[in-house]
């Protein structure tokens, strides 16, 4: 449910088709997609170009603003997501991404791809607006216990499961994604970028506290100590696609339902293209409501 002004805005949710029978052979969904994506420049330009349309045929480039509510199953609390011109001009202007557009797609996968599916129990995103680097340098036992928070609310996680946390460096800086497997004391870094997580040594000391201090909320035994692996993925060619890739990152784990993130084989031709296709597709913009699924 979205609102604007105050007045509850109806969504096509009432309308879905029953989500399990779109999401039973997930891998099989995300290849056909791929095949469909089109990789040339020229479409990239007319993808930007329907969603430019889009947006100017709204008020939103008059200074309205919309409000995304996400229920907590998303994040683990509930809270609402503002979307404002400025957001919709990082898609089709292709600039960096802010954290209203990671949340907001973050919103639209757990909508299309998890909700109502046995995926809710494998997968989990905590919010980056919550966690990054400057509230860590600022007070890091508080992020700590944000974390903590975030785990004790999905359960028990005895299980093997993924929390996605997509982590910006500061003030707008790079993105990289970090999935944490607490059952099996496993951190997966995920980085667009040549390097590792000692260029955030703070964060690493963040995660790795709250993961033990959960445990030990949990009177689990630690039988060993956290291990980070550096997924190899594919790399970013410029200064800005950090955002999409770290969104397309958790698109394809989570379609191919895939856990064992080393196993992961991306094909080198991601940039921002699918994203941008899967947004422009799914986003409905007018003089009521936007709607991203």
């Amino acid at each position: 449910m979205l609102k604007k002004a105050g007045k509850d805005i109806p969504t096509k949710s009432g309308t879905k088709t029953n989500p399990k029978s779109q999401k039973e052979v997930p891998g099989q969904m995300l290849d056909k997609a791929s095949k469909e994506i089109p990789t040339t420049s020229g479409t990239k330009s007319q993808i930007m170009m329907r969603l430019e349309k889009m947006v100017e045929e709204s008020d939103i480039m008059h200074g309205a603003i919309r409000s995304v509510d996400m229920d907590e199953g998303v994040f683990g609390i509930a809270h609402s997501e503002l979307i404002a011109k400025e957001d919709m001009q990082q898609l089709f202007e292709h600039e960096e991404l802010g954290i209203a557009v990671i949340h907001t797609y973050i919103w639209y996968m757990y909508d299309t791809l998890m909700r109502g599916t046995e995926l809710c129990n494998r997968f989990n995103f905590i919010a980056a607006s919550r966690i990054n680097t400057t509230f860590i340098t600022k007070n890091p036992t508080s992020v700590m216990n944000e974390l903590v928070d975030r785990f004790m609310v999905a359960g028990d996680n005895t299980t093997p499961s993924l929390y996605f946390l997509p982590f910006n460096s500061g003030n707008g800086g790079h993105w990289v994604l970090v999935a944490m497997d607490l059952s099996r004391l496993m951190v997966y870094y995920l980085d667009s970028l040549p390097g590792n997580w000692s260029k955030y040594p703070s964060m690493k000391k963040t995660v790795d506290a709250a993961i033990l201090k959960f445990r030990s909320k949990k009177n689990y035994r630690n039988r060993k100590d956290i291990t980070w692996v550096r997924v190899q993925c594919p790399q970013q060619n410029n200064s800005i696609d950090c955002g999409f890739f770290v969104l397309r990152f958790m698109r394809d784990i989570i379609a191919l339902n895939h856990i064992d993130i080393p196993k992961m084989v991306w094909n080198n031709n991601l940039g921002f293209i699918l994203i941008l296709s899967d947004i422009s597709s799914n986003l409905l913009l007018n003089h009521e409501y936007v709607l991203f699924s």
